[in-house]
């Protein structure tokens, strides 16, 4: 169980929901050094535990996260060039292993965003399956204003979501959008009302933990090796994994349900 002091909280259901809430909300859950330790530290466990079906990450009071911690950042500037960067390298390869573990979760990960949604919160959202967001939601790689370059995986996985010269416009300009231009550039799924973003989420929730989340799981690996891969060795993958996937439990629960016109009760196995 996760304590309301802790700046992730880490909480799993009775429906094998975990729900990860980023909590610093006095600072919009920005990127401090304790945040991102327990994001490190919290995040890859999850993907080993199997009593977990399906992931969701949140941002405590009205935002995600609103970035990077300026304060943080202006503290480093007194330390000397190259010892700055060791740090600065130190700690996102450390947040890495958390979005290695986020994309090679054999389950669903969902991002639920309110407010704010800037800079590695940005990269955060784009490194989940998938997003649902508030329509008070405003996003921002933000980067350039500090004179900075992206992080947090954003230069890969909005590259697999957005054209080249959208991603210029989103790097270089570092404009501010709404919910309803995020979900037509791809970034997130959905977009609700913000009263209704966490009964919308528990909705989601649910419906992926109480699904075939082997499946699932086979299903995400394709798509992630879908970028690296030739089209022959693509389609052997496929052909392997359907004939795992075929071997489930799950698989035949929902043949046997399919035939009998009622709804499969899966198990993840």
């Amino acid at each position: 169980m996760s304590s309301s002091k802790d700046k992730v909280a880490v909480e799993i259901d009775g429906d094998g929901i975990a729900w990860v809430t980023l909590n610093e909300p006095e600072v919009r859950n920005a990127l401090s050094p304790e945040l991102r330790a327990q994001f490190c530290e919290r995040i890859p466990p999850l993907e080993f535990n199997p009593a977990v079906r399906c992931v969701v990450i949140q941002g405590a009071g009205d935002h995600f996260m609103a970035g990077g911690d300026i304060r943080i950042m202006k503290e480093r500037l007194a330390m000397d060039a190259n010892e700055r960067a060791r740090g600065i390298v130190a700690g996102l390869h450390g947040l890495h292993h958390a979005i290695f573990a986020l994309r090679r979760m054999p389950k669903p990960v969902v991002a639920s965003v309110q407010g704010a949604a800037a800079g590695f919160g940005l990269s955060l959202v784009a490194a989940t399956d998938l997003a649902i967001a508030a329509d008070d939601a405003v996003f921002t790689l933000a980067y350039c204003h500090i004179g900075a370059s992206p992080d947090g995986g954003s230069s890969y996985f909005l590259g697999r979501t957005l054209g080249m010269k959208q991603q210029m416009e989103l790097a270089f300009l570092g404009d501010r959008f709404g919910a309803d231009k995020a979900k037509e550039l791809g970034i997130v799924n959905w977009v609700t009302p913000k009263a209704e973003l966490a009964a919308e989420t528990l909705k989601l929730a649910k419906r992926l933990a109480a699904g075939p989340t082997k499946a699932y799981a086979n299903a995400k690996a394709l798509f992630n090796a879908s970028n690296h891969l030739s089209m022959e060795s693509q389609l052997q993958m496929e052909a392997m994994l359907i004939a795992d996937s075929m071997a489930t439990e799950d698989h035949a629960e929902g043949v046997t349900a399919f035939l009998a016109k009622r709804q499969p009760a899966f198990k993840g196995r």
